[in-house]
């Protein structure tokens, strides 16, 4: 019998990826014609990579953030969280205050897979949620493609 490892390997978004994701959000930012702040982390929840665009909101700067810890850290779209499941009287109410009152509940944070598995996400913040979610699917999409190309390359 086989002594369990006392370490596991732990997949995580890269600079580089990072920085890709920005680009792309940026550019969708650009064909909305609205500057958003845009924000990348790893598989670790901590800040990979920021970019507030010129007109962005600085009240949004911890949002766009905050959208990142949360998708990267419950492994799924923040939008997932607009159900009447977390609104006042029903069953995870008050979950935005978990977290030192990190969580959030808006969309526009999307986790990043690579072969199904979460190594980072990205949280964009200024627009309306729809906006939001568009810009960080942008994010998303251009992860997904350079995945593609470098055909399992590590990130």
């Amino acid at each position: 019998m086989s002594t369990p490892s006392a370490t596991r390997p732990l997949p995580t978004l890269s600079l580089h990826a990072a920085q890709t994701a920005s680009e792309a959000a940026q550019r969708k930012a650009q064909e909305l014609g609205i500057d958003f702040n845009i924000a990348l982390v790893d598989s670790t929840l901590h800040l990979l990579h920021f970019t507030r665009m010129p007109t962005a909101k600085l009240t949004s700067v911890d949002i766009a953030i905050n959208k990142a810890f949360t998708a990267a850290g419950h492994r799924q779209p923040t939008s997932a969280y607009t159900a009447k499941a977390f609104l006042p009287g029903g069953p995870g109410y008050s979950i935005h205050n978990s977290n030192g009152g990190r969580f959030i509940l808006i969309p526009g944070g999307i986790p990043i897979t690579v072969d199904g598995v979460v190594v980072g996400a990205i949280g964009v913040s200024t627009g309306t949620p729809a906006q939001d979610a568009e810009v960080a699917q942008a994010g998303v999409d251009a992860v997904d493609a350079l995945v593609r190309r470098k055909q399992g390359a590590k990130l």
